[in-house]
């Protein structure tokens, strides 16, 4: 048995099939985990959601995209001019996709592999347990009665600055923009949600999240996507999966018993 680790989908099932093929993964036997971000932009969003709810246990973690979904569908989100969507929101069993979407966790640790995974990244005042609680209180609401107006208020850059006296949509909003969206932080930790591109872009100042200085979770293997101009790399204990398939990059699964990386190219917006 092996478990493989693969960065974002962003609806591009070919790949994944193709990449499925390329490790020849063996449904029931081995188990996969996704890194978020299964839908949107790709060609095929809905078959994507249904050929992931075929699989064997998958383990799954909500990317930003897949919490946009939830919104639009809840009507607190617009839909954008690049969104692929539509065929969800019409689909005949949107009802049990959504369902099953929104009681995925945002935060997956593994303790026999000692690892964690997680959409974006973890703020540096957490370390892995925090990051759990904290994972799970986002967790509860989503799966609860109070989906909607949860994700009308998850938007917004602040907070910026994790405070255990945080309360209500503020604390909400932080937990959603550290798991989902978190990229570059200033020294002292505090997220930016303006500056998105790759390493050496960013405003003076900031740093990956990755590498704040004593950040707390740094003793913990920690695998994400959401940052695909970083591409397949290892930045000490952090792991970052989204090559870019969806722009014409690559599909990158890990293996996680011997930490080898598998790779296969994606065409164009992921046909």
């Amino acid at each position: 048995m092996a478990t493989f680790a693969i960065g974002d989908l962003q609806g591009c099932l070919r790949s994944l099939k193709a990449l499925l093929g390329h490790i020849r993964y063996q449904d029931g036997v081995d188990r996969l985990w996704f890194t978020g971000d299964l839908v949107n932009r790709g060609p095929d969003s809905l078959e994507t959601l249904r050929f992931l709810r075929t699989l064997t246990d998958p383990v799954v973690v909500l990317g930003n995209h897949d919490l946009h979904l939830l919104g639009v569908a809840c009507g607190v989100r617009r839909v954008g001019e690049d969104d692929t969507l539509a065929t969800i929101l019409q689909a005949s069993d949107r009802v049990e996709l959504l369902d099953w979407l929104r009681k995925q966790p945002l935060l997956y640790y593994d303790a026999g592999h000692d690892v964690a995974m997680v959409h974006a990244g973890l703020p540096a005042q957490w370390d892995i347990h925090e990051a759990r609680a904290r994972a799970s209180e986002l967790e509860d609401v989503l799966r609860g009665p109070d989906l909607c107006r949860a994700l009308e208020s998850l938007y917004g850059p602040l907070p910026d600055l994790w405070s255990p006296t945080l309360t209500g949509p503020d604390r909400l909003r932080f937990i959603a923009n550290a798991l989902t969206r978190i990229r570059y932080c200033d020294p002292r930790g505090r997220l930016d949600m303006r500056n998105k591109g790759p390493l050496g872009t960013q405003t003076p100042g900031l740093v990956p999240w990755f590498e704040v200085p004593n950040r707390l979770s740094q003793g913990t293997r920690i695998l994400f996507g959401h940052w695909s101009s970083l591409g397949r790399r290892t930045f000490g204990n952090a792991i970052c999966l989204d090559s870019g398939c969806l722009w014409g990059g690559t599909l990158t699964a890990l293996r996680l018993e011997d930490s080898r990386f598998f790779s296969i190219p994606c065409d164009s917006r992921g046909a």
